[in-house]
């Protein structure tokens, strides 16, 4: 196991493991067990810039996260689903999304998903919806989440955002980036999302 991957899973797994009475357990069966790594290139992103500013304000368990992702993101393997034709050239610069395990993450795992997702300031992450069932929970602060076409909601670090199979959601920041925690479970791991619709 490489000592890049092996700091960045144990990291992840202490973190869970701090919020593992808050996170529903069908999401976290298995992530405990042994997982063998998947060796991956590093791809950095250009939205990986944003990640000094969250080590400046992420606090308390999100402390050792976001450090750790400012000391070693540029040898992980980041991506992105969409492309400047979805939704323009700043979105692209300004998002990106790191699975730590799952069916294409640095760890293999059939039955879950889960890394980090990075939003940049000032950007619209629209409606959009899945199959698989979904828990974020953000590690900033300052964000807006609206599900099912209601109200955007600003949330806390620390909460559970809980998006139940092909519901809407979608997800604003306002001058500070986001970084948050992503679960799915069910259906196609890495299936793209569908922008729009849902209920």
């Amino acid at each position: 196991m490489t000592t890049t991957a092996a700091t960045l899973l144990q990291t992840f797994r202490d973190h869970l493991a701090g919020v593992a009475d808050a996170v529903p357990a069908r999401f976290i069966p298995g992530t405990g067990d042994s997982m063998d790594e998947r060796r991956l290139m590093p791809k950095p992103l250009a939205c990986l810039v944003h990640l000094r500013r969250i080590a400046e304000i992420a606090a308390g368990p999100a402390k050792p996260l976001a450090d750790m992702l400012l000391r070693d993101a540029d040898g992980l393997h980041w991506g992105q689903t969409y492309t400047a034709a979805d939704f323009g050239q700043d979105f692209i610069d300004n998002y990106g999304w790191l699975e730590v395990f799952g069916t294409r993450g640095h760890f293999v795992h059939d039955g879950i998903a889960a890394g980090f997702l990075l939003l940049g300031p000032y950007v619209h992450y629209p409606d959009h919806h899945h199959f698989a069932e979904e828990i974020y929970i953000p590690l900033t602060c300052g964000t807006e989440w609206r599900k099912a076409g209601g109200d955007f909601v600003r949330r806390k670090a620390g909460e559970i955002i809980h998006h139940p199979s092909d519901v809407s959601h979608a997800m604003r920041t306002g001058d500070e980036p986001l970084l948050a925690i992503y679960l799915w479970r069910g259906g196609p791991l890495a299936q793209r999302s569908v922008i729009g619709g849902g209920y």
